[in-house]
């Protein structure tokens, strides 16, 4: 048993161990040992020249661990919250994600991007959203979620292993969570059934899983049974897992911590509509984070966010119950 946070630490020091060219970049990730803890012993093990405190400054060092996986190296760059990163997007879209095409081939990115996204912590409205959609947009890029210790654990080697830019998003709220860790390898194109039921599938990913599994559980008391689809790829999105999980039960209900518009949510419920239009019983339902910045106080927070209790009334509209 190990919590979340260990589980993405135990990673980075067995990538480093493995590979001398791997090595850690981001705000605060050496002596304090990261924003959350995460990089804790790492400056202690590996020096400074591979735990590297980089400046207030996303765009500056996203850049220079775009360099870096060029000359050959395998940069794990850590940004601390997701809002942040969006200083970087110009590093990300710009080159990271459009180098391979760009030079016809000629040259790939492996860089990982590690960052933490969404709500629940009390941190207001500029460090608690979940954009994981910006990115799950770009193409060139894979990007992941990781929802569970055992992901969190064996998400990191096969990024590292790509030969282009990975980013895994690590949801705020799991660092304290735990699990076994698992003997991976965990497969960044797959999406994974985290519960099996008949009567509804229940489509979600990150740290909204949780709340997935709890409505999951009470709905059963109701006598309804529901399957729990991890999407853990965002990018590309595991199409035939989804099909197959709503041909099965016949509704779905998508769960997603962003906004509602234009989201991960969204494209789920299209992608439903095109491979398994035929096979529904029922419109399919979403839950999503309600239309506004995230707010501090957390009975306002709590209320924007995804519930058990909004996804246990979207299941009861899709099976007609409402």
């Amino acid at each position: 048993m190990t919590t979340y946070r260990e589980a993405v630490r135990e990673a980075m020091r067995s990538a480093m161990e493995a590979d001398e060219r791997v090595f850690l970049m981001g705000e605060d990730v050496g002596a304090y040992g990261g924003g959350h803890g995460v990089s804790l012993g790492l400056l202690e093990q590996f020096g400074p020249e591979r735990v590297r405190d980089a400046p207030l400054s996303e765009n500056g060092f996203v850049g220079a661990g775009i360099g870096a996986a060029l000359g050959g190296l395998r940069p794990i760059v850590e940004i601390m919250t997701v809002n942040f990163s969006l200083l970087a997007l110009d590093q990300v879209l710009n080159t990271a994600a459009t180098l391979l095409h760009m030079s016809g081939g000629q040259v790939n990115v492996p860089l990982v991007i590690r960052m933490t996204t969404g709500g629940g912590r009390q941190l207001a409205a500029q460090h608690s959203h979940s954009l994981e959609n910006y990115y799950a947009h770009i193409p060139g890029l894979k990007v992941v979620s990781a929802a569970t210790v055992e992901d969190a654990r064996w998400m990191l080697a096969p990024a590292l292993d790509d030969p282009d830019p990975v980013v895994i998003f690590e949801h705020g709220t799991l660092y304290n969570t735990e699990g076994e860790p698992g003997e991976g390898p965990v497969d960044l194109t797959s999406a994974a059934l985290r519960r099996n039921g008949s009567d509804v599938s229940i489509i979600t990913y990150g740290g909204s899983l949780g709340v997935c599994l709890e409505a999951a559980e009470k709905l059963a008391t109701d006598g309804v049974e529901a399957d729990v689809l991890d999407l853990r790829a965002l990018r590309p999105l595991d199409v035939g897992a989804v099909a197959e999980s709503v041909t099965r039960t016949r509704r779905a209900v998508v769960v997603d911590e962003g906004w509602r518009s234009v989201g991960i949510a969204a494209e789920v419920m299209a992608l439903i509509q095109e491979q398994a239009f035929y096979e529904l019983d029922a419109p399919v339902q979403r839950v999503c984070t309600l239309e506004v910045p995230l707010p501090y106080p957390r009975h306002l927070e709590q209320a924007a966010l995804p519930s058990s209790e909004r996804v246990i009334e979207a299941v009861h509209e899709t099976l007609g119950r409402a």
